[in-house]
């Protein structure tokens, strides 16, 4: 199965773990297949710096160059072509190029306003939770 994650499953997923944390995990035994693009590597690397995450990273004893190494090494790298605005956030747009780039099959978020989008051009946009029931049905 092929996978975009947004940004904000990443950082869920790195620094928090439950639900995320599991598709990170089944993405490192190679159960499936994360695609990223530069411009949301770009916006990970900028929401890693926020000011809120560093006490955690630094409890944690991490740094955001330390986690993107670790996303780095688990998702494929495309080249999104530019696309129509679809979403009203610019960085939403980014993910569904990505998505686009990669033929992903699923689209993997929290945000509202991109679940809404449910399906969209033949691929699913669903949460983690639902991510991971569909793969465990396809097991």
């Amino acid at each position: 199965m092929r996978l975009v994650l947004d940004t904000n499953i990443i950082v869920s997923g790195l620094l928090w773990g439950g639900l995320p944390r599991q598709l990170l995990e089944l993405g490192r035994d190679g159960r499936i297949t994360f695609f990223t693009s530069s411009l949301l590597l770009d916006e990970l690397a900028d929401v890693l710096e926020r000011r809120k995450f560093a006490s955690l990273l630094v409890s944690q004893n991490i740094t955001p160059d330390f986690l993107m190494q670790r996303y780095g090494m688990l998702a494929q790298l495309v080249k999104p072509q530019a696309i129509e605005r679809t979403v009203r956030d610019v960085d939403d747009d980014a993910v569904i190029a990505t998505a686009l780039a990669a033929k992903a099959d699923v689209i993997v978020t929290g945000d509202n306003d991109l679940l809404v989008l449910h399906p969209w051009q033949g691929m699913q946009i669903l949460n983690a939770a639902d991510v991971l029931a569909l793969i465990q049905n396809n097991e």
